[in-house]
């Protein structure tokens, strides 16, 4: 699997502790080789983020991406669970 980010979501990642941000890049790289990685907690996201995609990236915190092409997801947003769902 190949990805974009969004503008967004590198103006949200640019605001993150180097520490997450670290924590991200990792992810990340799970979610290229394996978007479906029990790690990521991957999941179908409804309401407002119909359409789109979860990963976790800490306990709170969560890459929100749709699929683009065939092997290509743009991830869109990084927020905690309650930035992002409320």
């Amino acid at each position: 699997m190949h990805y974009v980010l969004s503008s967004r979501f590198e103006k949200d990642f640019s605001k993150l502790p180097k520490k997450i941000k670290n924590k991200a890049i990792i992810q990340l790289e799970i979610f290229v080789e394996n978007p479906l990685d029990s790690r990521l907690n991957n999941h179908t996201l409804a309401g407002k983020w119909q359409g789109c995609q979860s990963i976790n990236i800490t306990g709170d915190l969560r890459a929100i991406y749709a699929l683009v092409g065939e092997d290509v997801a743009q991830f869109v947003s990084l927020g905690s669970h309650s930035d992002l769902y409320s």
